[in-house]
């Protein structure tokens, strides 16, 4: 063991300080951290001291639902909290007058890659997906941050926090603070405040029958992930992972401009089926997926079907299987695939047939060349039906 300096915790930033102070307390922690000299060869693997990685760290859907319902407080109304805890979306939207609204979300997790810059770049893309979703833009975001202090040299740790600061500054705001603690595994994450017309605010609950399903990024995240860990993923694998997690999801502002798109989320860790689910109830319709058209990241169809997957996939289905109905040519690959939990994944956007060219032109001009129509929405049980 080798003894360290104390590091001083980073503040919130939301009391007396101006954003240039806050921002440049931040600096000043990651400058701390920089400065130390620590011998990085013998670093441990990052994934190697976390029990899962990525999305596949949530709590499976069902058990949360379960721990939610637990509470016996009754329930508050508040009028101007326009998204809350109802449909399980993907940020808080909370009106402040009829133009403006915040957005409001969080997101962090364990190491899914070795390279720490990577990993730090990876969770603040996911974090800031959700604002995304919900078709805000991002104004600041916070940093959570939990290292095993006395474990992972300093420099790497630096590595980590410069890389969610990268993405920040790629998304246009501050990385404005946060708070860090000494924890046994290594999180990383952002809180992601931003802003929304509550006119083109998108839920994820307001599908109509009729509706197409387009998917802006391609799946395989998670089974990629899983590759990693089994060192069978080769040099060109790693870089198609890390291009599709760190590709911020700048489209959902745009979409949510467009009168024909409906509804929004983003994929994650409940994996395709599972947000389509969340889709299904929050419309009471039936989603229909073609997994013919599933647009898959490079080299993952063949890791499926070589069984290589993430212990999230088997505890996704376990939660919501019993509310999908799967054709008789779906392959388990395609199961794997279907339920297997995307960090930083796509849009799912929702729109009329007539909108349809408009939201590939808008997921084409940002750079995102695999979006594809996936499905659609039909009157029916609230349920995914994938033929």
């Amino acid at each position: 063991m080798y003894s360290l300096p104390i590091i001083e915790p980073l503040s919130t930033g939301l009391h007396a300080e101006s954003r240039s102070e806050s921002a440049d307390r931040h600096a000043h922690a990651v400058s701390q951290i920089a400065s130390m000299t620590t011998d990085i060869s013998q670093a441990p693997r990052l994934t190697s001291l976390s029990h899962g990685g990525g999305c596949g760290c949530k709590i499976a859907p069902g058990v949360l639902s379960e721990l939610l319902a637990k509470s016996n407080l009754p329930k508050q109304f508040f009028p101007d909290l326009l998204v809350g805890t109802e449909t399980a979306d993907d940020a808080a939207v909370y009106r402040i007058n009829d133009e403006q609204a915040i957005v409001a979300t969080t997101d962090f997790f364990m190491p899914i890659v070795d390279d720490p810059y990577d990993f730090g770049r990876i969770a603040a893309t996911n974090a800031l997906s959700d604002i995304y979703a919900m078709g805000g833009t991002p104004l600041m975001a916070l940093a959570i941050v939990g290292m095993p202090i006395n474990v992972l040299p300093h420099d790497v740790i630096a590595k980590i926090l410069e890389g969610g600061e990268s993405v920040c500054r790629d998304a246009g705001i501050p990385l404005a603070g946060g708070h860090s603690i000494d924890s046994v595994e290594p999180i990383y994450g952002l809180v992601g405040i931003g802003i929304v017309n509550p006119k083109q605010m998108k839920r994820n609950a307001d599908a109509k029958a009729g509706d197409v399903l387009i998917l802006g990024k391609p799946l395989g995240v998670g089974i990629l992930s899983a590759a990693l860990k089994k060192n069978l993923l080769d040099a060109a694998g790693y870089r198609a992972m890390v291009d599709a997690t760190t590709q911020l999801n700048r489209p959902g502002a745009d979409l949510s401009k467009l009168d024909g798109v409906h509804a929004l989320t983003d994929v994650t860790g409940f994996g395709l089926l599972g947000h389509g689910l969340e889709l299904a109830r929050g419309a009471g319709l039936t989603a229909r997926i073609h997994s013919a058209r599933l647009p898959v990241l490079p080299g993952v169809q063949a890791l499926a079907e070589q069984g290589i997957f993430t212990g999230a996939s088997g505890r996704n289905w376990a939660s919501y299987g019993g509310a999908i109905e799967l054709g008789s040519a779906v392959s388990d690959a395609q199961k794997t695939l279907l339920t297997d939990p995307q960090t930083s994944g796509g849009l799912l956007v929702s729109c009329t047939p007539d909108a349809v060219a408009q939201v590939l032109q808008v997921f084409a001009d940002a750079g995102f060349a695999d979006a594809a129509i996936v499905g659609q929405m039909e009157a029916g049980e609230a349920k995914v039906v994938v033929d």
